[in-house]
Parts: structure tokens; C-alpha cells; sequence
């Protein structure tokens, strides 16, 4: 193994479990750990700055991918931008009890629905359930796509892979 292989293995590591916590940029990780896996190895224009190029694609795709997604939740369940930021905020306090990645999104977004934007219970309940389903619809798509991401670096980056491609020697030989 590499040492650039090693550097982007634990950056992957590192952002596929901040995939889970909603204040991490886990994709922007995951991306600066391909860059600087990519300059270590010794960075060629070609096959590297499209591999870059597309990369960096995914990472502002995703970003979007995650709000869409929640927004989604939110608008299809009748959710309001109140809830959403109550979902989020609610995530964020999960962090700190048991289960609360899923118990502090809906529990932010039904306070938020309540007490801000003053819904009955029922729509609270319905606009919180679908600010939630967003959040994790968003969620798994964002890990799915973190997973694709850190496969293809690794492939790229793992020495028998390059000797199949006749792809460049390793930095330690």
C-alpha cells in the first residue's frame, strides 16, 4: 500500500462516519483526502484533472443532494422552513442522547412546527414526519454516493489495480 493510499483511506474513514453528523462537511473531506492522495502520487493532467474535475462535481452535487432532499421531505408533507431548521437543529442536539439522529430531527421539526409556526399536533406530526424522511432520504443518498466515491479512490489508488491499467508506479516503490 501507498502512502497516499493510507492518506486517503483514513480521510474516507473519517468522512463516511461524518456522513452522520449534519455539521461536517463529510463529502468536502472526502474530496480534499482524493486531492491530496492524487498531488502525493505525483498529480499527471491526464487521467488525474478529470478524476479531480469530477469529483469536485459530486462534492457540490451532493451538497445539493442533501438539501433537495430535505426540503422535499418537508414540502410533500406540508412541512414548513421552520421545520426544516428545527430538523436540523434537532439533529444536531441528538448528538447527544441515544437514538438521536433520528429522535432530534423530528423532535426539532415538530417543536418547530408547533411552537413557531403554530399547526395543530396532527399537521405538526404529519410535516415533522416528512422533514425527517427527507433528512434521511438525503442521508442515504449522500452515504451511497460517499461509499461509490471512496470505492473508486481506493481502486484507483491500490496497487494491483494500476499494474491491470499499466498506471504508475507507487510513491514507496
Amino acid at each position: 500500500m501507498s502512502v497516499a493510499f493510507l492518506i486517503f483511506l483514513v480521510a474516507w474513514i473519517v468522512g463516511m462516519a461524518a456522513t452522520f453528523v449534519p455539521v461536517l462537511p463529510a463529502t468536502l473531506i472526502i474530496f480534499l483526502g482524493a486531492l491530496g492522495a492524487t498531488l502525493l502520487d505525483g498529480f499527471q493532467v491526464w487521467p488525474d484533472l478529470p478524476f479531480l474535475l469530477t469529483f469536485g462535481a459530486l462534492t457540490v452535487l451532493i451538497g445539493f443532494v442533501d438539501n433537495v432532499a430535505s426540503a422535499w421531505g418537508a414540502r410533500r408533507y406540508g412541512g414548513s422552513k421552520q421545520a426544516v431548521w428545527g430538523a436540523l437543529i434537532g439533529g444536531l442536539a441528538g448528538l447527544f442522547i441515544p437514538f438521536g439522529l433520528l429522535v432530534g430531527p423530528l423532535a426539532g421539526a415538530l417543536l418547530a412546527e408547533v411552537l413557531l409556526v403554530r399547526k395543530t399536533l396532527p399537521d405538526a406530526l404529519r410535516s415533522a414526519w416528512g422533514t425527517l424522511v427527507g433528512l434521511l432520504t438525503g442521508l442515504a443518498a449522500k452515504l451511497v454516493l460517499h461509499l461509490l466515491m471512496g470505492l473508486y479512490e481506493l481502486w484507483r489508488l491500490w496497487e494491483p489495480a494500476r499494474s491491470l491499467l499499466g498506471g504508475q508506479d507507487s510513491v514507496l516503490g
